[in-house]
């Protein structure tokens, strides 16, 4: 459906950007690293304490990523 003409549609937030991405209290973005939901078992200490803690984001990526989350 395409807007009428002289109405501008709508900015929205990425819903998949804003279920995945947060705001740290510095004001960077913070991502949950992959590999810390199934078969547990078999996986060391050191890679699920690493994949426990949260990624933040290089400068490169925040920038895109701003544009996904900012309304």
């Amino acid at each position: 459906m395409a807007a009428k003409p002289g109405r501008v549609g709508k900015i929205r937030t990425k819903s998949a950007a804003k279920k995945r991405i947060r705001r740290t209290g510095g004001g960077n973005l913070a991502i949950k690293k992959v590999g810390h939901k199934h078969l547990l078992l078999q996986k060391s200490k050191r890679q699920k304490a690493k994949a426990s803690k949260p990624l933040m984001l290089a400068k490169g990526d925040s920038s895109r990523m701003e544009k996904l989350i900012s309304f």
